[in-house]
């Protein structure tokens, strides 16, 4: 390996422990980290963390509350919690259930009980799932619903854990797909110039002139007038948020580009017979790597909270498929948030993910900052070295 090879990968690596280690520093982008950690943690392994399958259900507790964990009863106070089975009575003039506790059995939360088979992973079947409820007799006839039930009597806690899955995973696979096709537009465009430039700016300024939301609703509803699947809409509308947004990663893109085509490095590459294909991607476009982080770490949330306005909407992702933004569909009504709020509890987890990922964002955001700032203290640093040595 040539000695300029050596020191392009050492600096390179260097340049990436610096990142890390200014990351480590930002104590939002810590707190962040651990947040987005704990709900990939439990959105991954729902199944085990779930007391119940996300599909599940059981008509007799439609719209239950949540079920309230207690720790005293009638023969004193005790540290195992316990939940009543409740029943529900409806009312004959309003139509109206409300549900009732029966205090005569005791049904206490048992870790690693065994209930709705599942697949872990999606690859290894098992039916263990962190807790559960079940009398000393062994009857199972009670429910533990941390967040209450929906329409159906499905357990909303379980269906908030799998529904992590599919909104967590929507910003990645529009990254994904935007992230190439703007590297290639806003490298070829900086580099070449000329007409090349002319052309490809001229196309990225006509995708740039669509209103993202009303073209996303628009292929959300033709897909579901077409009764396509739950599948191929999910696809659908993720290949709509990447082609409506690439435009603008590439506009900026081209302008790193530009500054970066006339450096040492990359004259020293041309000098020494690389193809402009390779000083492209070998030279130019590694060196913009810390901006495409930070764009992709920002561009995230808005893909989660647009796929979660669409589902909300009922123009995105529908049954069975499972996500928050279509778990609060059902709140759409506002008599339903009146008589039922937990109906709204989804949202918190879109909450609190976007927020993670907003403060990772900015600590990215931060770190590169630094270190741009760090570069370019250097050269001043080396030629006044420089000057007071001749002196």
């Amino acid at each position: 390996m040539s000695a300029r090879r050596l020191r392009r990968r050492s600096e390179s690596t260097g340049g990436t422990t610096r990142l890390r280690s200014a990351l480590r520093r930002h104590p939002w982008a810590r707190l962040g980290t651990a947040l987005l950690l704990f709900i990939l943690v439990v959105t991954v392994f729902a199944g085990f963390f779930s007391p119940y399958g996300p599909r599940e259900q059981n008509s007799d507790f439609s719209y239950a509350p949540p079920s309230r964990l207690h720790f005293r009863h009638q023969d004193g106070f005790g540290l195992r919690p316990f939940v009543y089975r409740v029943d529900g009575i409806v009312d004959p003039e309003t139509y109206v259930r409300t549900y009732v506790e029966d205090v005569s059995t005791r049904y206490y939360v048992r870790l690693f009980a065994r209930g709705t088979p599942y697949r872990l992973l999606g690859l290894f079947p098992t039916n263990v799932h962190l807790f559960g409820v079940r009398a000393t007799d062994g009857s199972e006839d009670a429910r533990l619903y941390l967040f209450g039930a929906d329409a159906f009597g499905r357990c909303l806690f379980s269906r908030c854990l799998a529904g992590g899955r599919v909104s967590l995973a929507v910003g990645p696979f529009v990254i994904l797909l935007l992230l190439p096709i703007a590297v290639a537009v806003g490298g070829f465009s900086g580099y070449f110039g000329g007409a090349v430039d002319v052309i490809l700016q001229r196309i990225s300024e006509a995708f740039m002139i669509f209103p993202g939301l009303p073209v996303v609703l628009v292929v959300g509803a033709a897909l579901s007038a077409l009764e396509a699947s739950s599948l191929v809409s999910f696809f659908g509308v993720m290949a709509t948020l990447a082609v409506l947004g690439w435009a603008r990663v590439a506009r900026v893109l081209r302008g790193q580009v530009i500054a970066l085509r006339e450096r040492d490095f990359v004259v020293a590459a041309r000098a020494s017979g690389a193809s402009d294909l390779r000083v492209l991607f070998r030279h130019i476009l590694p060196h913009t790597s810390s901006y495409l982080i930070v764009t992709a770490t920002l561009l995230v949330p808005g893909m989660m909270l647009t796929e979660a306005s669409l589902s909300f909407l009922g123009f995105g992702l529908r049954e069975p498929v499972v996500s928050w933004g279509g778990l609060l569909n059902a709140a759409m009504d506002v008599s339903v948030i009146d008589r039922y709020p937990w109906t709204l509890i989804p949202a918190a987890f879109i909450i609190a993910s976007v927020i993670a990922l907003n403060l990772i964002g900015e600590g990215l955001r931060d770190a590169v900052d630094a270190l741009s700032r760090a570069s370019a203290s250097a050269p001043a640093r080396g030629s006044q070295r420089r000057s007071h040595g001749a002196r």
